[in-house]
């Protein structure tokens, strides 16, 4: 166990989040702002905690976090995927439930570009 701050980072389409995990009370900061504050919808906010439930650290670790880019689904998805690492590096014995539930691995779909000659990436004219 670590009794310093784990500094880890998690992507998701064009969002990247910067997670510092330390041993606490459970609160959660992202953009120096509560995570009730930063994420009005409360599918954002479960998306967020989903990785802490799975290893049942949700009242044992605070987290702060910085996050860039993206909309507001991409963001979640990118602090849930830096907060499973943080998790993996604070207890090796988390990685198992956290693979299992497929939280470490990077969602690699992005949008797809915008072609000549058509509306969108596909539709045809």
């Amino acid at each position: 166990m670590a009794d310093t701050s784990i500094n880890c980072t998690g992507r998701r389409k064009t969002s990247a989040a910067r997670v510092f995990l330390t041993a606490g009370s459970g609160q959660i900061t992202v953009n120096n702002r509560s995570l009730e504050a930063f994420f009005g919808r409360e599918t954002a906010r479960m998306v967020v905690r989903q990785a802490l439930e799975v290893t049942e650290m949700a009242d044992k670790v605070d987290i702060k976090a910085t996050v860039r880019g993206g909309g507001i689904t991409g963001q979640a998805g990118a602090l849930r995927h830096g907060i499973a690492r943080a998790l993996t590096d604070y207890d090796e014995n988390l990685r198992s439930p956290l693979r299992k539930a497929g939280f470490l691995t990077r969602d690699a779909r992005m949008v797809e570009r915008k072609k000549v000659g058509l509306h969108k990436a596909r539709k045809r004219p």
